[in-house]
């Protein structure tokens, strides 16, 4: 995705180093011929067409492990997670497929880590909008891996950037994705960190696919925590000569995950036009999400653990916030920070708020101390509103 004012950039997460732990056991493995290549294309399209004849009760399930540190100079242990990510169809409303999703523990029950503790909704448009073509990364290989009690016929694609203190990244795609569209056809992948980044890195292993019942049938749920696509929210930046109101918005289509930020046009419906993004696949942001978990630490941020207990009102909702504050000197002027971060960022009163959103400040402001020990303000950012722009689309 685009650039974002975030703790959470995922755009830079996509790209981030990740790890690498052995990968799928595979049968042959060869250069990628003509037609492996125009079954790759093939694919792509029946890839499409699968999400238009999406059934209630679609799932996938993958194992996964993420590994960071010791630092390579600094000590300490190593930070891990691991357990399993599902994805599921729980309501078609065509052109829309609800898509339910959850990281768990290996027993199938709520992993700790409170970024990760709730499912989450992803509304997938299954019809053609624009064309969407993410090429893999990589150098391509043809194998037949087995997994999940099946044998695919496959691609498996190497980027190595390690050379230019980049990762080491693998990708194992079923030529024919089938039952796994909604990873578009995912069986494996492996990031591993290299330079002088922390160590560590990330694995994910498809472990069980099901598909639905064609008369199986499951009204619409509500959007209360929507990984993003279906939902904005609006934050009030006060920066530069020209404060004012932006919007971010989110939508997915066809396996990929679309985000715009900008500022609110009054003439035009919300988050009508995605048709210039740059699509982001969603196995990909899937992935950066326990990266992020090791990264950032569990909630509240550490910082802001023991700051001041209050309450955040946007709209007339009232949440429990965390309130810390700090001072910095820059060129002999004092500057008094300060950040507001939900104390519970799946508290009912955010209802609708993008999963992004909730692990951000909800407040943020700077303000210059002046020599008389007076504060004036010098910008900041505020949580003003947010929702569901899906209700009613067509």
């Amino acid at each position: 995705m685009p650039m974002r004012h975030s703790t959470l950039p995922i755009a830079a997460l996509l790209g981030a180093a990740l790890s690498f732990l052995p990968g799928c056991e595979s049968t042959k493995a060869s250069s990628p011929s003509p037609s492996d290549t125009q079954e790759q294309g093939a694919s792509l399209m029946q890839d499409a067409d699968a999400w238009k004849r999406a059934r209630v009760g679609d799932r996938v399930i993958y194992s996964f492990s993420a590994t960071q540190g010791p630092e390579p100079r600094g000590g300490g242990a190593a930070r891990t997670l691991g357990g399993q990510l599902m994805l599921e169809v729980v309501a078609v409303q065509q052109p829309w497929v609800w898509v339910r999703l959850a990281f768990t523990d290996e027993a199938g029950k709520p992993l700790a880590q409170t970024r990760l503790a709730q499912d989450l909704l992803l509304p997938v448009r299954a019809d053609t909008t624009r064309a969407l073509d993410v090429p893999h990364a990589g150098k391509a290989t043809a194998e037949s891996p087995s997994i999940a009690g099946r044998t695919w016929e496959a691609l498996r694609y190497v980027s190595d950037q390690r050379p230019v203190d980049g990762p080491l990244r693998t990708r194992v795609y079923a030529n024919a994705p089938g039952p796994l569209y909604l990873t578009r056809g995912l069986l494996d992948a492996s990031t591993e960190t290299a330079g002088f980044r922390t160590p560590g890195g990330f694995k994910l292993t498809l472990r069980e696919f099901r598909e639905g019942s064609a008369d199986a049938n499951a009204p619409v749920p509500a959007l209360e925590r929507p990984l993003g696509p279906g939902a904005y929210y609006d934050r009030h930046v006060d920066v530069g000569p020209s404060p004012g109101v932006q919007r971010v918005c989110f939508a997915a289509e066809r396996g990929y995950i679309l985000r715009t930020e900008g500022p609110i046009d009054t003439n035009a419906a919300p988050c009508s036009d995605f048709s210039q993004v740059e699509p982001e696949p969603l196995e990909e942001l899937l992935m950066s999400l326990p990266w992020e978990v090791l990264s950032s630490g569990d909630w509240p941020p550490a910082d802001a653990a023991s700051g001041t207990r209050g309450t955040f009102t946007a709209e007339g909702r009232d949440v429990p916030a965390l309130t810390v504050q700090r001072t910095e000197s820059a060129d002999g002027t004092q500057y008094l920070f300060s950040e507001s971060y939900a104390a519970d960022p799946w508290v009912p009163a955010l209802s609708g708020l993008p999963y992004e959103a909730r692990f951000q400040p909800l407040a943020s402001g700077t303000e210059r101390v002046a020599a008389g020990g007076g504060h004036e303000p010098a910008g900041g950012a505020r949580l003003v509103r947010w929702g569901s722009w899906l209700h009613g689309q067509k």
